[in-house]
């Protein structure tokens, strides 16, 4: 079903929800617990049970505080899975007057049946592959050895899709890049990309309600607990781990006897045994028959090794004894069956079971392979002479032979009267050819016997229910189980295209990708986080979409660590210095340990310029975390303006640690422009670019390179795309109008000029580029107007307003020293 649906199932969507996330615990991937806890808990808010393992998973991840505010509710709606998690949540943050409160209040409430979520269970006795993969691929990605993380996430993937953690690993190594200042070897090299994800979760058909027509080969019932998600079943590999998200067809066959694992041997030992019962109490009948049907059966090796067990004892005896008759040397050669007397035949009426229906499918098999339906019980006569009637057409090959009734089987088995109608008859038949044409018939009779009406085994038996109420509920249980299944997998893949339009920084396609999610996922910590960073990444500042996003993501988790260095980057680029000293000191108070918390002082005193500090700051921020690579951008951001080789350095700690940091790259690009190293500032900027090609700054900052190369028109396209791309960015559009300046496009100039002026009115260089473009027009007077606006804004540049007056029109044409104020 669609995910954007609220399932009507939800005790189903609920019970597999709970099955995947205590697997994830129990397999220690604690972030996949989170994820998959927080869309249960989108889901039905009102559970507890949701609460809960919300509540653990976050516990279990190290985020205490939100563990404590996820439980910390009003006490009337505080059950007792509340209190004790409160008690723990306090214990750890050492709040142990709280803690003992809570336990206090939960023993008075012992009495209540603790739920699913907080009862006692038994976890996996042994890891899950697909965890192990994943945790590989984690410590391969800090170890910087992104080809064998990428193979370690896929391999985890291919066992279990709903592990989470490595598809953002597949994500967050992207469309990695040789880093060539720091050559790798080859076998660690990665330059794949992130796969579609119609690749990594193809999707699935939905869900066939099973009928009466289609019994299963295999009991029914859903799976109780996540092993199905976690523990590869013994006869499928690795396919079990998401067995119940691919139904199988082959499962869904028509009911029918079930096939015992029996050999041939088995089946001729069976055969015997029948005729030893049905045969007249003679001896020699009895060895003569057993001893031609094993003939029959192996004329190639006559040795007593090639007999079906339990014959061996009979064709010792029978080669030993006496023949019937001084003729005879041994048995006669079998005829076949369809060569039996027409009489006999045609007094013979078939008799319509209502096995035939079955025994039609089983006709066309060979006889050898219809022995498996046999029941391994050597006195159950109903259920082999039932199976004996497939062995006509496999001898026959192919021909039609009548189905025949044995009166010895319909009057009884155990029959006297049997008996002694046809002890006469043989009798009055001739010699021993007689006997073997009548031992010929007895068995074309027995073979071709179908079975008595009433039997055990028969599914289909007028007297019993073909499709009992216990068999409708099964499947009527594995049929929301599936759907529920589907749900779930099917709202991961839209999450997963989520992540991966954000990881390639596509933010357009990820924000519209969000839309497309259930509204009561879209109002979770998460999506609104995404929301923020994709937001971010595009530049949008000035519409302050993003600063929306990020506060509605603290109103709804006030104690939420994650993202947070991206919200306190965005209000130093908003310059809110207050906002920007409460999270910092909120996040301070949550976990003096997070680089998050570091980060966020140290934007703070960046923007009151304060470098000193705020590279203090940074430094411990990598001291909290040596993988964080944006507190290394940022150590070389603040240096950028004192020490370029300083800074340099920084940008390529952080590129080791993080290949497709962009904003490494465009630092480094920056430090090379400014040693006027176009070369190598060009190749920087470009790969920032393949890193995020659609950001409007990067582009610009390219146009700006091939700019001062000469390349005017290459700067120009450049320059058009990067306003394409942010119309509101204010330097692409700037530096388009110097360019349009420059190759004499003084209108289009003008226009962008003008949006320019009117969106910062106070930026002298803009003012200043308007009095020159309107000095080159002719239009004396606004250029004198805005030159005086310049002067306002400006006082020191009053030299180079003092010049551009001393110019003329051509010379201020070609004059490209005064773009700057």
């Amino acid at each position: 079903m669609d995910p954007s649906e609220s399932p009507t199932f939800l005790p189903v969507v609920a019970q597999r929800f709970q099955s995947i996330i205590w697997s994830c615990l129990d397999s220690d991937l604690t972030r996949t617990a989170v994820f998959y806890a927080e869309r249960y808990f989108a889901l039905d808010p009102q559970s507890h049970d949701a609460r809960h393992l919300y509540a653990t998973s976050l516990l279990r991840e190290g985020q205490t505080y939100p563990a404590l505010c996820v439980v910390h509710i009003s006490r009337q709606d505080q059950c007792n899975g509340c209190l004790e998690l409160k008690a723990k949540c306090c214990n750890i943050l050492g709040r142990y007057r709280d803690a003992r409160e809570a336990l206090q209040e939960a023993a008075k409430e012992l009495s209540n049946t603790p739920s699913t979520s907080t009862s006692s269970r038994v976890a996996g006795s042994s890891p899950d592959p697909a965890a192990i993969h994943c945790r590989s691929g984690a410590m391969a990605i800090k170890g910087n050895l992104q080809s064998i993380a990428a193979q370690s996430f896929r391999q985890a993937l291919s066992m279990n899709p709903l592990v989470w953690e490595a598809f953002e690993g597949l994500c967050a190594l992207g469309d990695s890049l040789h880093v060539l200042l720091y050559p790798l070897p080859l076998k660690y090299a990665w330059k794949g990309s992130i796969p579609e994800i119609d690749e990594l979760f193809p999707p699935l058909p939905d869900p066939i309600k099973h009928s009466a027509d289609d019994a299963p080969s295999k009991p029914y019932g859903p799976v109780a607990t996540g092993a199905g998600f976690f523990t590869p079943e013994t006869t499928n590999g690795g396919a079990g781990l998401f067995r119940g998200f691919k139904p199988d067809v082959k499962q869904l066959q028509a009911f029918r006897m079930p096939l015992l694992p029996a050999g041939p041997r088995d089946f001729l030992y069976e055969l015997c045994q029948l005729f030893l019962i049905l045969l007249p109490d003679s001896s020699q009948h009895k060895q003569r028959f057993a001893f031609s049907i094993c003939r029959h059966y192996f004329p190639a090796s006559p040795s007593s090794q090639s007999l079906p067990t339990g014959c061996i004892g009979i064709d010792a005896a029978t080669r030993h004894s006496p023949p019937f008759s001084a003729d005879e040397a041994g048995p006669m050669p079998k005829k076949l069956r369809s060569t039996a007397p027409q009489q006999i035949l045609k007094s013979l009426k078939p008799v319509k079971l209502p096995i035939d229906d079955t025994l039609k499918k089983v006709r066309p098999q060979a006889a050898l392979k219809s022995s498996n339906a046999f029941s391994s019980s050597k006195n159950d006569l109903q259920s082999s002479t039932t199976s004996k009637a497939g062995l006509v057409p496999a001898k026959n090959a192919g021909m039609n032979v009548i189905t025949r009734r044995s009166t010895r089987l319909l009057s009884g088995v155990g029959s006297k009267h049997a008996s002694k109608t046809l002890t006469r008859d043989r009798r009055k038949q001739g010699p021993s050819r007689s006997r073997s044409i009548e031992t010929d018939e007895d068995d074309a009779e027995v073979v071709n016997s179908p079975s008595p009406p009433a039997m055990a085994h028969s599914p289909r038996d007028e007297d019993s229910s073909p499709w009992s109420l216990s068999q409708e509920q099964a499947a009527q249980a594995v049929y929301e189980t599936e759907l529920a299944d589907k749900y779930i997998y099917d709202l991961m893949r839209r999450f997963a295209r989520v992540t991966r339009a954000l990881s390639t920084y596509d933010s357009q396609r990820c924000l519209n990708e969000i839309e497309l999610l259930p509204n009561s996922q879209q109002r979770t910590p998460w999506v609104l986080s995404v929301v923020g960073r994709a937001h971010y990444d595009k530049g949008d500042y000035v519409a302050v979409k993003a600063e929306r996003a990020f506060k509605a993501v603290r109103t709804l988790e006030p104690y939420r660590l994650w993202d947070m260095e991206v919200y306190s980057t965005l209000l130093w680029h908003l310059q809110r210095p207050v906002e920007l000293s409460f999270l910092a000191q909120e996040l301070l108070n949550i976990d003096p340990r997070s680089p998050q918390a570091w980060i966020a002082i140290g934007n703070l005193f960046s923007l009151q310029k304060d470098r000193a500090q705020a590279l203090t700051c940074f430094r411990r921020a990598t001291q909290m975390d040596p993988s964080c690579a944006y507190a290394y951008t940022l150590s070389g951001h603040e240096t950028i303006d004192e020490d370029l080789e300083k800074a340099v350095t920084f940008f390529q700690v952080a590129l080791r640690v993080d290949p497709r940091h962009y904003n490494a790259w465009y630092g480094l690009g920056t430090c090379y422009l400014r040693m006027s190293k176009l070369r190598l500032a060009e190749y920087h900027f470009r790969k920032a670019v393949e890193i995020h090609p659609k950001n409007a700054v990067l582009l610009g900052c390219v146009g700006m390179v091939v700019e001062r190369r000469g390349d005017r028109d290459g700067a120009r396209a450049l320059f058009d795309e990067a306003v394409g791309i942010s119309p509101e960015n204010a330097l692409v559009r700037y530096r388009r109008a110097k360019i349009l300046i420059s190759v004499k496009e003084y209108k289009a100039a003008i226009k962008d000029l003008e949006q320019l002026h009117n969106s910062s009115p106070d930026e002298s260089n803009v003012v200043f580029q308007l009095a020159k473009v309107y000095r080159l027009v002719g239009n004396e007077v606004k250029s004198a107007q805005f030159l005086a606006i310049a002067r306002d804004l400006s006082p020191k540049s009053i030299g180079k307003i003092k010049k551009l007056l001393e110019m003329t029109k051509d010379e201020n044409r070609d004059d490209s020293r005064m773009d700057e104020g």
